[in-house]
């Protein structure tokens, strides 16, 4: 696959009952849901830390941080690694989710822009609504969903 092709694949994962998507090319690997360490003081999204192969890897639940209700790990809750970049900075983010699906293609122009009114996702997270079937998905910014709640907070 070329990395012209990869551009259109995203992972696709729920939380609640909602649908969303992540490129491909941002996630590390997917994870059973595992018990993590709680930090003291940390803000409520930030769910802990783990330890994989060495590496201390924060895990913030995704839901809390874009304005949804918090659900109950199941058999199919999972956690999501990402590879980002932050100022320069490789970093590794775990980010839990109710369920991960599939990866599919979506093609630019088969992405619309968020709606402006009735999003229940947090302004400025979903960067546009592709569509399978008769479900609609939300696209998650993650640069935006990780790096603007950090750049209020410092």
């Amino acid at each position: 696959m070329n990395e012209d092709e990869a551009q259109n694949l995203y992972l696709t994962f729920e939380l609640g009952k909602e649908h969303f998507a992540v490129k491909i090319s941002s996630v590390r690997e997917v994870l059973e849901y595992e018990s993590f360490t709680r930090v003291p003081r940390m803000p409520r999204d930030m769910k802990g830390i783990i330890n994989i192969r060495g590496a201390v890897i924060p895990v913030i639940n995704v839901a809390l941080r874009i304005g949804l209700l918090e659900s109950e790990k199941t058999k199919d809750s999972r956690i999501v690694l990402l590879d980002l970049n932050y100022e320069g900075e490789s970093l590794v983010i775990g980010m839990l989710s109710d369920k991960v699906n599939e990866v599919i293609d979506i093609q630019p122009n088969e992405i619309e822009p968020p709606p402006t009114l009735g999003n229940r996702v947090k302004e400025g997270f979903v960067e546009g609504v592709g569509k399978k079937g008769e479900k609609f998905i939300l696209i998650l910014n993650i640069e935006k969903l990780f790096f603007s709640a950090r750049q209020e907070r410092e």
